[in-house]
């Protein structure tokens, strides 16, 4: 199984159960993500813990995935992003539109969190 979903409260959560995430999956991953925002899933956490490399097919899979559930107010982050994908993310400079956590506890904390208002 290349990718599995699992579900707290309204957060979904996208697991990448593959070591290489290659533009071979891209296409799955698009239609997965995008039956997630259809059904009005808006906290999305794409877990990439198992996954070593992405290439920049995929990665575009989630940058459109995060701009789609963004103007439905919305939000797309990543957990337990490796270093292969640090570099591409710094390379292709989208590790400036990602909120990135180290843990699932984390990414699920941080949708909790109400931003203070100024």
């Amino acid at each position: 199984m290349s990718f599995f979903s699992e579900k707290i409260n309204e957060i979904v959560i996208e697991v990448v159960n593959i070591n290489r995430a290659t533009f071979k999956e891209a296409d799955e991953f698009k239609k997965l993500l995008d039956k997630d925002i259809d059904k009005g899933h808006f906290k999305i956490i794409v877990d990439l813990s198992n996954c070593t490399f992405m290439d920049s097919t995929f990665l575009s899979t989630i940058v459109t995935a995060l701009k789609k559930v963004s103007k439905i107010g919305g939000n797309l982050k990543l957990v337990g992003v490796h270093s292969e994908t640090q570099a591409l993310l710094e390379l292709t400079g989208t590790i400036k539109v990602f909120e990135i956590y180290e843990t699932k506890d984390e990414a699920i904390k941080s949708y909790s969190v109400q931003p203070m208002d100024k």
